[in-house]
């Protein structure tokens, strides 16, 4: 039997593989493959986690909510296409994310980056890169938040645009920035898979004001986000404070 991070990055890496296959396919484009990706992805995503956990509950990105996952303790958080838009425009900057949260912490996941090949996971963490001599600090590539802008200029960081917020979060455990502020507003299954991988690697991940991501609540809206290299989170916090 897989273990719980086996089983993500199991199904991470073959959900990545049938987006691929879907694109290549050629039948769709722009939002019309964004949504045949979706579906796909999701049905088998949840699925399989179905059939290897039926114990567990699921909340995913493209399933309506079944609030019987809120007397589960363990509960997998899936987003099949994160970016959705980029996976559309055929971009790399677009991610799969699935996850796990005990008792509602991401302690379990993995982020397929199928665009380049790679899957990341909390079950086997790599030595995070130097950091650059200057902060670089990811934005959305299309509506970057007025409080991320602000909270760079303070620090004199770079900003760096990228797609999904899978791609963004992997991008600083990759050593491609040091720090990944979001404040515009996401769900639980854009972070959770996100934040376990980013977590085992050792980065420092929050809130904006420095409090818990709890997952697995009835309202699964969750305004903002911080995962950066821990040597950054107090001057960033405070930054964010001083706005």
């Amino acid at each position: 039997m897989m273990t719980d991070g086996e089983l993500a990055a199991h199904l991470a890496h073959h959900a990545g593989q049938i987006l691929l296959e879907v694109r290549r396919a050629g039948v769709f484009s722009g939002k019309a493959l964004g949504l045949a990706g979706d579906q796909t992805a999701n049905q088998f995503l949840v699925r399989a986690i179905r059939e290897a956990r039926p114990d567990d509950g699921v909340l995913s990105e493209e399933e309506k909510d079944n609030f019987e996952r809120l007397a589960h303790d363990r509960v997998w958080i899936v987003d099949p296409v994160d970016g959705t838009r980029e996976y559309g425009e055929e971009r790399s900057d677009w991610a799969v994310h699935v996850g796990l949260a005990v008792g509602g912490v991401a302690t379990h996941g993995a982020v397929a980056l199928p665009g380049l090949g790679l899957v990341l996971r909390s079950d086997q963490p790599e030595v995070l890169p130097a950091m650059a001599e200057t902060p670089r600090m990811l934005v959305s590539r299309t509506r970057p938040a007025a409080e991320a802008v602000a909270v760079a200029k303070a620090l004199g960081a770079e900003l760096v645009p990228m797609g999904s917020a899978g791609a963004k979060a992997m991008a600083v455990v990759r050593g491609e920035a040091e720090i990944y502020l979001h404040t515009g507003g996401q769900f639980e299954w854009d972070s959770c898979a996100p934040v376990a991988v980013a977590a085992a690697h050792g980065l420092h991940v929050s809130r904006v004001d420095g409090s818990p991501l709890v997952y697995n609540q009835s309202d699964t809206y969750m305004p903002d986000l911080l995962i950066c290299r821990r040597e950054w989170a107090g001057v960033v916090l405070d930054a964010v404070k001083a706005f």
